[in-house]
């Protein structure tokens, strides 16, 4: 055989109506039969259950596993496919009360059998990576982050935490990171959702990362029409790594009229803090998110992400984002063509960049032929093409002993 032939051979031509993706799926789910996703647990839908949602679209056979489950807000792609949530779902409140549950969830996942399966795709921004996989499997994590709150200084100040709790985090967060270094180990190839995430990847667990942006519904934004109002945005969780406060001051510095939506338990603190000029909307139903995201004038972004979702949806509306240029924002924004990326946290960096904004002459073109390289038939084909090459990769290394 010609050295290389097998690298070099061209791969057979779809058939009509196929995409190439498509026919390099098929071969993916004849080469992996049976198929588990991990996630770290399935409770409330978001931007991380969508990746989820992704997997099984790529392999419509697959099981499922993870921690806690709660069958209720998800459609029937999950529910009518075998779940199998860990032991930790029988103690009672555990559907609610989960975060609380952390400490025991590194224990859950490596107690799941997964012998059988032929690949692993875990969804992980906690333990689900942590799963041990059998002898011949290949597993490949798309990590949307590693642990923030365990390896972060910093990442959780705001949180409504007691003294006592305060008291215990420090041996706490050293086990969960001793924990959640070990299972970094696990994994045959890492998939991050950011490059901010892949040197997070590479900093915590010295491990390289492949980078596939995550999957994002852009043509339902991109079918929006772009309606300009005088109101500045800000969309999603309102926690407090997500820096609400920082919106709130610099509109109310700069007499900008700011619109809220969303909730979350740093709701209190910002409540206290808004003016005149802000409006708390809580959460909106999806009808009136469109008419927001397409209405605003821009949206503010001050918190770092892994990646953000919503600053690709509202792009795609054709509407800016003025975001920190931390994380990855930075990524998914370009500065003066599609928004403002400011460098420093604070308000008043925040407050610099809407003046910056507001002399800009920004088109929604540009917002939405910059939203559309995130598209889900790009993630599932960048996702398969990671995954067959990490299989390649395999095949051709040379047997141990």
């Amino acid at each position: 055989m010609i050295p290389g032939a097998e690298a070099c051979s061209l791969a057979p031509v779809p058939p009509a109506g196929e995409t190439s993706s498509d026919a390099a799926l098929e071969q993916l789910r004849r080469r992996f039969p049976r198929v588990a996703v991990v996630h770290d647990w399935l409770t409330i839908p978001g931007g991380s259950e969508q990746v989820v949602l992704q997997m099984l679209e790529m392999f419509p056979e697959a099981e499922l596993f993870t921690s806690v489950y709660d069958p209720a807000p998800w459609p029937a792609q999950i529910t009518e496919r075998p779940v199998h949530a860990s032991y930790l779902n029988r103690i009672p409140g555990a559907v609610r009360h989960y975060p609380k549950l952390l400490p025991l969830m590194n224990g859950a996942f490596r107690s799941f059998d997964l012998s059988g399966f032929d690949l692993i795709l875990s969804s992980s921004h906690a333990c689900a990576k942590n799963v041990r996989k059998p002898p011949g499997a290949l597993h490949v994590c798309y990590c949307h982050t590693p642990m923030r709150y365990a390896w972060e200084e910093g990442f959780l100040e705001g949180e409504p935490i007691g003294r006592l709790t305060r008291m215990a985090l420090p041996p706490l967060l050293g086990r969960l990171r001793r924990q959640d270094l070990a299972g970094a180990a696990g994994p045959d190839v890492f998939v991050a959702n950011s490059r901010h995430v892949a040197e997070r990847i590479a900093r915590y667990y010295g491990r390289s990362a492949e980078v596939v942006h995550p999957p994002i519904d852009v043509d339902h934004f991109l079918g929006l029409e772009r309606d300009p109002q005088d109101f500045y945005l800000v969309f999603g969780r309102v926690v407090p790594y997500k820096r609400v406060d920082l919106a709130v001051a610099a509109c109310a510095n700069l007499g900008r009229p700011l619109k809220v939506a969303g909730d979350g338990r740093a709701m209190d603190s910002v409540r206290a803090q808004a003016g005149p000029g802000v409006e708390l909307l809580g959460k909106v139903s999806a009808a009136e998110r469109d008419r927001l995201l397409s209405g605003a004038r821009a949206l503010l972004f001050p918190g770092e992400e892994d990646f953000g979702i919503v600053p690709v949806e509202t792009q795609a509306a054709g509407t800016p984002v003025i975001a920190y240029g931390v994380g990855g924002a930075s990524e998914s924004v370009i500065d003066g063509s599609t928004g403002v990326l400011f460098p420093e946290q604070s308000a008043a960096g925040l407050a610099a960049a809407i003046e910056r904004f507001e002399a800009l002459a920004l088109t929604p073109e540009q917002a939405r032929e910059n939203a559309r390289r995130f598209g889900e038939e790009r993630f599932r084909s960048e996702l398969a093409a990671v995954i067959a090459h990490a299989a390649d990769a395999r095949a051709a290394a040379p047997a141990v002993g």
